[in-house]
């Protein structure tokens, strides 16, 4: 962001910026907002604007007019409810002439006394609100804002203040909105133009008809009317797009600055053959992005780019090829898997899409093939020094791997491409250890099976580029969705007969549940089971923090396994779970049962959510699924359905018809469709959980940004900052930039930038 002029290093509490600025009380209050310095308070944006409407005598407005009132409190009382849960603060305000009752209301003790000193008698204050009918037909006001005023004689500035829009901003009970508001404002009252220092270069700013920073800073927090709210907002936004843009075309910049070898498609090589043999005909869009990869691989910079795709749609034979393409070079290619079981995997699928191929040197090989070899941590010292010899003398054109790729011990004859597998799984010194094993920067292709809109990969990924595949391959088996009520009892135990059936059938079936057990807090307690037959289950008191209310505490994976295991009439020894407190090796024993057949039902959290592929699983069970993001539901969903036979998913929860999380739900079931459900799961969620803690480790850099709304002002940004990059690399000639941008980029948020 654009800094203030005289922006110091923070501090903490009192001894904070605005510690010395307001006092030692303040500083410590708004400390526990996360504030320190000028400029965190001047990026303490409000939440939302109350339209007061023009200041009113007490004695007019009617039921259901918003009124703004400037009053005396001439009485207080407070008492119980009936159920003692509630107190009830009742209030009296006078303008000399009229009187007029309000009420509040106050669950916790804490806040009762908290509006006992804020409205105690004698207290002048502006009161907003919507007027009510009370019981007796008297006009009240319930639950009003205040504002306290010093005196009667800041009546004239309360009737301006009353024409604009109120800033609302998160606030603690010791330090409210108005506080807040003052402080902000005891800031931006003295300050001037040449006060800010605009990140932006002015020929942008006036390019795209943005007011300026200074102007967005007014016009946020002390907007006259909501046209000045828009206008500072756009410029806002525009501002936290084009400086996150402009670093991630820095990072672009500085990558196409190394060398990298060409890896050009040889005609007749490996490529060609491996098309002519592959048993089916590959997409128009594996087709596409086949011919983008190959591209980047013959250019002399490094080839930066994300492979996403739904899941089966085609995205390993794309890079298999990208693979080939450089082993026909004359380089090699590693593959690095999150887990040995999925590294096993893809070694079994590339060495069965390969066939003779993957064979060279062996007895039926083909003697234009390569080599490819597996290397785990879990190979023994006589397999493993066999993979790192083949690594090394160049025999192996492929190895596949986990992290054991990034060991000392691990070199390569000449490394040309680096294929990362869920790369989000990976942090930045891990791939950086891989690619630093080539003689120069290795080309490297990121996948992904987790779809991404447009927007949010101009966001996440703008110093990549981005392949996508959309098609199915012809073939792959449909997977049908249903929404099962959790209450209804007949339903339930249709789920659990179809279980069992899928298994009798000689499928597999996943169980999924949100949590890994009870907490302690539950242990003990009666709880509502739902997987218990009609007569058997005990229905808890309804808790408040449930999603819609529901009945049931969130179900967990040790009380699901152990209810199927006495219940469902399976066998307890066919019933199996994997959640992430088990150790690696315990995973991939589970998993390893699961696809060989030996545990024919895996109960399990999310860890299964992209992992390996066991063609005979056609049942998905997801318990509470309104726990989850659509995005998540559908990575559960596509690990069904991948044989011969058609899949079926089950999200089974509580949320009543006509309820966001059922209406959430009803969406999934309508589309397989996951760029689709990818950005309604979005457009549901706070922008900070896209960009938050979950993604780069630390608080969102993005407080107005909406990365699916705002896809327009990304693209400006994206198409601002690669121009000035390129005309400007190192921001010579713009200083105030490179401030921003280094305070955007710190060490947390490199492994955001550098996540791929």
């Amino acid at each position: 962001m654009a800094r203030v002029s005289g922006h110091k290093a923070k501090a903490v509490g009192a001894r904070s910026q605005l510690g010395r600025k307001f006092g030692e009380k303040t500083g410590v209050e708004l400390a526990k907002l996360g504030l320190e310095t000028f400029e965190d308070l001047l990026r303490h944006y409000p939440r939302r604007y109350v339209e007061r409407g023009a200041y009113t005598p007490l004695n007019a407005g009617a039921p259901g007019e918003s009124v703004t009132y400037i009053a005396e409190v001439v009485q207080l009382s407070t008492r119980y409810a009936r159920n003692r849960s509630l107190q009830i603060i009742s209030v009296t305000i006078s303008d000399g002439t009229s009187t007029l009752p309000l009420t509040f209301f106050a669950r916790q003790a804490y806040l009762a006394s908290y509006l006992e000193r804020q409205l105690k008698v004698g207290t002048v204050a502006m009161f907003a609100g919507t007027l009510k009918e009370g019981l007796n037909g008297q006009r009240e006001l319930t639950h009003p804002e205040v504002e306290p005023l010093d005196s009667w004689d800041d009546e004239e500035t309360a009737r301006r203040e009353a024409a604009r829009p109120v800033p609302i901003y998160g606030a603690t009970i010791k330090f409210q909105s108005w506080k807040v508001r003052d402080a902000v404002r005891t800031l931006l009252d003295p300050m001037t133009e040449a006060d800010v220092l605009d990140p932006v270069p002015a020929t942008i700013v006036a390019d795209r008809a943005l007011v300026s920073e200074f102007q967005a800073l007014r016009g946020i927090h002390m907007p006259e009317d909501l046209a000045d709210v828009r206008r500072a907002r756009e410029r806002l936004r525009y501002d936290e797009a084009f400086l996150l843009q402009t670093a991630l075309a820095r990072r672009r910049a500085d990558l196409a600055a190394f060398e990298a070898r060409p890896r050009p498609a040889v005609a007749d090589g490996l490529v060609d053959a491996f098309d002519a043999q592959l048993p089916y005909t590959l997409t128009g869009g594996q087709v596409a992005v086949a011919d983008e990869i190959s591209r980047d691989l013959d250019a002399g910079t490094p080839m930066q780019r994300l492979l996403q795709g739904e899941v089966g749609s085609g995205k390993t034979v794309v890079a298999l090829r990208a693979m080939l393409q450089v082993v026909d070079a004359g380089g090699q290619a590693a593959l690095l898997a999150p887990t040995e079981v999925l590294a096993q995997q893809h070694l079994r699928t590339i060495t069965t899409l390969l066939g003779p191929l993957g064979e060279a040197g062996m007895l039926g090989g083909a003697t234009n093939g390569t080599r490819v070899t597996l290397l785990t941590g879990s190979l023994g010292a006589a397999a493993r020094k066999k993979a790192l010899l083949q690594a090394a003398s160049g025999e192996a054109g492929i190895v596949v791997g986990t992290h054991a790729l990034l060991g000392d011990q691990v070199q390569f004859a000449d490394l040309g491409l680096v294929v990362v597998d869920e790369q989000h799984r990976f942090g930045v010194e891990q791939r950086d250890a891989l690619r630093a094993k080539g003689q120069v920067m290795p080309h490297q292709l990121f996948m992904t099976a987790t779809p991404i809109p447009r927007s949010v990969a101009m966001t996440f990924f703008g110093d990549v580029e981005v392949s996508t595949l959309r098609e199915v391959p012809a073939g792959r088996s449909p997977i049908a969705t249903h929404v099962v009520h959790a209450g209804n009892a007949r339903w339930m135990e249709r789920v659990w007969s179809k279980v069992a059936e899928e298994v009798d059938g000689g499928g597999r079936a996943y169980v999924v549940a949100p949590r890994i057990s009870s907490s302690q807090e539950e242990e003990g307690a009666e709880v509502f089971d739902l997987f218990a037959p009609e007569g058997e289950r005990k229905r808890p008191p309804a808790a408040p923090d449930l999603v819609d209310g529901g009945p049931g505490e969130t179900a967990n994976v040790e009380d699901a396994a152990a209810w199927l295991r006495r219940f469902s009439g399976l066998d307890a020894e066919s019933i199996g779970i994997m959640h992430g407190r088990l150790g690696t090796e315990e995973k991939d024993a589970a998993m390893a049962a699961f696809a060989s057949g030996e545990v024919p039902v895996l109960v399990s959290t999310t860890v299964i959510e992209v992992g390996v592929d066991v063609p005979e699983a056609t049942m998905m069970v997801v318990l509470d699924a309104d726990r989850f993001g659509l995005s998540q539901l559908h990575q559960l969903r596509g690990r069904v359905g991948r044989g011969s036979k058609p899949g079926t998913c089950l999200v089974v929860s509580w949320a009543d018809e006509g309820s966001a999380s059922h209406e959430r739900l009803t969406i999934l079931a309508d589309t397989l469709d996951g760029f689709r459900l990818a950005e309604a799961d979005l457009e549901q969620r706070r922008e900070g959980d896209i960009l938050g803690a979950a993604q780069s480790g630390r608080a969102s850099s993005l407080r107005l940004l909406r990365v699916i709304a705002d896809a327009a002002i990304i693209e400006r940004a994206r198409t601002d900052a690669r121009a000035l990059i390129s005309e400007d690399p190192n921001l010579v000639h713009h200083p105030e930039l490179l401030t921003a941008i280094t305070q955007l980029v710190d060490p947390d948020h490199e492994e955001f930038l550098d996540r791929v």
